[in-house]
């Protein structure tokens, strides 16, 4: 255990001698490459505005959003009372779609659960 806890050491001494080595070249070539979504100037006051900016256009969508979530209600709806004209295609999404379903729930159960199998922290 000693010996992996040393390799694991020596790793991030390493990993971090490379950040430090190559770390400012890669922040300018991302900053050079990114320069058309940099807003002008590049201030505290611009990015309290520009978050504003983003909580209010989330808000103002939410209208849309709710309609579009409506619109696919009526949808699923329509396709449920007409049930027996599906084919086996639209069948095998609906039954991928349930699976990702169940799928992301369980990984909600172990996250909650602090990331364990047999039960919760206490």
């Amino acid at each position: 255990m000693a010996s992996k806890l040393l390799q694991l050491k020596v790793k991030a001494a390493q990993a971090s001698q490379f950040a430090a080595k190559h770390g400012a070249a890669y922040y300018n070539q991302l900053l050079e490459q990114n320069k058309e979504y940099i807003v002008q100037p590049p201030t505290l006051e611009t990015c309290h505005e520009l978050s504003k900016k983003l909580l209010y256009t989330r808000m103002a969508s939410i209208p849309v959003r709710y309609e579009s979530f409506w619109k696919e209600v009526e949808g699923v709806k329509h396709m449920w009372r007409n049930r027996q004209d599906l084919t086996v295609e639209e069948l095998g999404i609906a039954a991928l779609f349930g699976l990702e379903f169940f799928g992301w729930f369980c990984v909600g159960e172990i996250a909650g659960r602090g990331f364990t199998f047999t039960g919760y922290y206490v």
